[in-house]
């Protein structure tokens, strides 16, 4: 019999939630035939749809009709189905939500045929990732993805839920706006109306929603698409979006504990896992000394130790001259110690070099503790003094068996390597514990940065995050005379290694912000022409605000256990930034430049 399918008969179920308390009702599912089996006689499929499978029989004496047609299915087909809901008995299938039932068919209609995919739907492939990216509507049709796009839903309720109850407004920013100059590279859209001029693509909307606090909005907050045109890695996409938030007449406190109810409530409700708080804070100079970053993984130790102060009271008699003389240009000696009881060879020994190496470093020194704390495995051993060479020893806290790596030089580099380093060694180590039921979650707060850095190439100090960050108390007295000992209300959110989110307290005293901007070397006429609008709000009675961005994607990746980003993207740009499935970036034709007034470069000769 023909049944009207979608006009008149309407879906009843999905394919993951009938059970055994369902058997005997008339059901019509929608979805698509994800295998099919021929048992001579009667038709099986499972129908496959984003809540799961349900398997569906056809039987020639139920329906002759639909019996024939299902003869005909293949996979990836999409169809429809109605019949009644029976128990299978002793043949349950425990690995199915649905395995207790199957659907007897008395109705089938095909809504469309597919051609053979590319790649089988499956929940794990081995298809290489620029094939499915080609066609990622059908790579978006296997489970994994679909449970990860699902969760991601759920993050995007459990957000809006708890901030709109924390009392913040959703508002929204544009996307296109002037440039201003500090962070990272913009995207420049060209202006048709207006020739010659661009808008950039927001890589934030910092001084947007700074703008709702002199407004009055006093707690805003969106989810965001934002934009930067950088080279590309693992947990990075030129389009991304983070949960953004700003809030007035707080400390970073009152921040602090907005963000850690959302995170907890976030793991609580997608995870079952309870998020101890308040999370652990740690001073930025601490986390470089200890870990060589600003986001460190507490899940393990290997812990650096700084040595400059040993070295240096040792002097000349030493016995280490290059280590003396990275002290005396400005530089640091840091060490990290591998314990005894997780032993490396030789050989592997000699590969760690190889990744410092690989980090910028010239070499890596290193040396093997002896019984009775002489070295081994060392060209240091030669020339080391016994004093400093028990001086370290100690201060590693270095046993008998243990293997020390020695870093020297600028700090920036030298935090660099020896950061890679203990990580490369923890995973190799098997040191890093996986994230699960159990919960390794370590969240902390990295607090108080400096609020410049020094730029070698401009010879000059700039913002370390933008220049509107506003600096602690104590040290405004040197923000003309010493930047680089100015500390300021930033923080960032780690968790097991991973940045998940930035912020800081924001300037609003005018007289304080121009001694920011003449520390940079910018002068009032440049620092109008570049923040003029900014500026100007902010002396129409600014309140203090502050705020932070949580980057979604990230929360996605590590909520869902996913190996990247683009596993949690819906459409996701490759690594060279391309669309593989749509070929963006593309070619326009002239008559597209001429109108937004753009004349094409050459191509660079080869």
């Amino acid at each position: 019999m023909s049944v009207p399918f979608v006009t008149e008969v309407k879906r009843t179920h999905n394919c993951g939630e009938l059970t055994a308390r369902d058997v005997g009702k008339t059901v019509v599912l929608f979805g698509w035939v994800q295998n099919r089996r021929d048992h001579g006689g009667a038709v099986f499929i499972d129908l496959r749809d984003r809540q799961g499978l349900t398997q569906v029989v056809f039987e020639p004496d139920i329906d002759p009709e639909a019996h024939a047609l299902a003869g005909t299915l293949r996979l990836e087909w999409c169809v429809g189905v109605q019949g009644k809901v029976v128990s299978r008995g002793a043949n349950v299938n425990p690995k199915m939500k649905t395995g207790e039932i199957e659907v007897r068919a008395t109705a089938l209609t095909v809504f469309n045929r597919s051609e053979p995919t590319p790649f089988p739907i499956e929940d794990r492939i081995e298809t290489a990732e620029d094939k499915r990216l080609t066609h990622r509507y059908l790579d978006l049709r296997r489970r994994p993805l679909q449970q990860s796009l699902i969760t991601r839903s759920r993050m995007n309720a459990i957000t809006r839920s708890t901030l709109v109850e924390e009392g913040f407004l959703e508002l929204e920013t544009p996307y296109m706006g002037k440039y201003t100059p500090g962070g990272a590279r913009n995207f420049l859209v060209p202006s048709r109306l207006n020739p010659g001029k661009f808008y950039a693509l927001a890589e934030s909307p910092q001084l947007y929603k700074q703008l709702f606090m002199v407004a009055g909005f006093d707690r805003y907050f969106q989810i965001v698409k934002c934009f930067r045109d950088e080279d590309l890695r693992l947990d990075r996409q030129p389009e991304f979006t983070q949960i953004d938030l700003e809030m007035s007449f707080v400390s970073q406190d009152d921040v602090f504990a907005v963000v850690e109810r959302l995170l907890v409530r976030l793991w609580r409700e997608i995870l079952g896992v309870e998020v101890p708080t308040p999370f652990r804070r740690m001073p930025f100079d601490e986390s470089m000394a200890r870990y060589g970053n600003d986001k460190p993984d507490l899940r393990f130790g290997l812990e650096h130790v700084i040595l400059t102060d040993v070295i240096t009271a040792h002097g000349g008699e030493g016995g280490v001259p290059m280590l003396l003389e990275a002290v005396q240009q400005g530089g640091i000696v840091k060490a990290m110690v591998i314990p005894a009881a997780h032993p490396l060879s030789r050989a592997e020994a000699d590969k760690l070099e190889e990744v410092a190496r690989g980090s910028g470093a010239r070499g890596l020194a290193r040396a093997k503790v002896g019984e009775g704390g002489e070295w081994t495995q060392s060209p240091l051993a030669k020339s080391i003094s016994p004093a400093l060479r028990t001086a370290i020893n100690e201060a590693c806290k270095a046993k008998p068996g243990d293997l020390i790596l020695f870093q020297f030089g600028k700090p920036s580099l030298v935090h660099t390597v020896m950061a890679n380093l203990r990580v490369h060694v923890a995973k190799k180590l098997g040191l890093i514990p996986e994230v699960g039921s159990g919960g390794r979650w370590e969240l902390l707060w990295v607090v108080d940065p400096p609020l410049f850095e020094y730029d070698e190439e401009r010879r000059g100090w700039v913002a370390a995050h933008h220049a509107f960050t506003r600096p602690h108390d104590e040290d405004v007295p040197y923000l003309l005379t010493d930047p680089g000992r100015v500390k300021c209300y930033r923080y960032d959110v780690v968790l097991n290694g991973f940045e998940i989110g930035g912020g800081s307290i924001r300037l609003h005293d005018p007289r304080v912000q121009a001694e920011v901007f003449a520390a940079m070397g910018i002068g009032e006429e440049e620092a109008r022409n570049k923040f003029g609008f900014l500026l100007d709000a902010l002396r129409y009675g600014a309140p203090p605000h502050g705020g932070i961005a949580l980057g979604m994607d990230r929360l996605a990746m590590l909520l869902t256990g996913a190996e990247s980003l683009r596993d949690v993207i819906p459409f996701p740009k490759s690594k060279s930034g391309i669309d593989s499935m749509t070929g963006a970036p593309g070619e326009v034709d002239e008559q597209q430049l001429r109108e937004v007034h753009i004349r094409p470069l050459p191509p660079p000769k080869s």
